[in-house]
């Protein structure tokens, strides 16, 4: 179960861990609906690969999963993952939201649920985690980019790119996640709806336009190659984040 990305959110990746295919599509229609990507998996030690494999932005996770609890999963994820999690339980005591949220979940839904509840919590916790411009990255240095998720915008050093969409998700994931390296593979999962039709080297062509755009505007480019790996945004990047223009 896999939806299309829509060009505002071409960098969000979201794991649905659910053993009732109902529920899961319920979920994956109302998010792709926001434009957002989705994959389904109904067991717990699947959704632990999924994420280990990487590329997913936020996790719903069933706490009563088949194989092992939800709660367990969590456990297991926190200790190599700090993506968001939002546990969807039929349980609804005060004591299992306690349970959930101590284990490092970031929010707690019982069931049964409103669809669009979901996604706004979805959207609230994205909104949160994700700095806009001027933030500073984990090592205080200023930010660089402005990414306009709503206007599928990006700013570099305070100018405007003009980007194709392909070249928008592919920038947005990068800045998204200073410093992470991404394959060809994880960046056409994410960016290209028919990435099954589609060749990596789509991605090193793409790349190779990006680097041009933010040379003009400020005379180098933060993008790094990994041979044999993939790519990565510089993570100690210090030019000024002054407000676009």
């Amino acid at each position: 179960m896999t939806t299309s990305l829509s060009a505002t959110e071409a960098a969000t990746r979201i794991l649905i861990v659910e053993d009732e295919p109902a529920i899961a599509d319920t979920l994956a229609f109302a998010l792709a609906g926001e434009g957002y990507s989705t994959e389904w998996r109904s067991l717990g030690r699947e959704a632990l690969a999924a994420v280990n494999d990487g590329g997913f932005d936020l996790v719903i996770l069933d706490v009563g999963l088949p194989d092992i609890g939800g709660f367990d999963v969590c456990r297991e994820l926190r200790r190599h993952s700090d993506v968001p999690v939002i546990f969807l339980t039929a349980r609804s005591d005060e004591i299992d939201r306690i349970v959930g949220l101590e284990l490092g979940a970031d929010d707690y839904v019982a069931k049964p649920f409103s669809p669009r509840e979901v996604v706004s919590r979805v959207r609230a916790i994205l909104r949160r985690l994700r700095p806009r411009g001027g933030a500073h990255d984990a090592h205080g240095a200023a930010n660089p980019f402005t990414v306009d998720a709503d206007g599928a915008r990006i700013a570099y050093c305070g100018t405007w790119l003009s980007l194709t969409r392909y070249e928008y998700g592919l920038l947005a994931t990068l800045a998204d996640h200073p410093g992470r390296i991404f394959s060809r593979a994880q960046l056409m999962a994410r960016v290209w709806q028919d990435a099954g039709e589609s060749l990596e080297r789509t991605v090193d062509a793409h790349v190779k336009t990006l680097r041009a755009k933010l040379r003009e505007v400020a005379g180098d480019d933060p993008i790094e190659t990994h041979r044999g790996l993939g790519y990565s945004l510089r993570r100690d990047l210090r030019r000024d984040a002054s407000a676009p223009r």
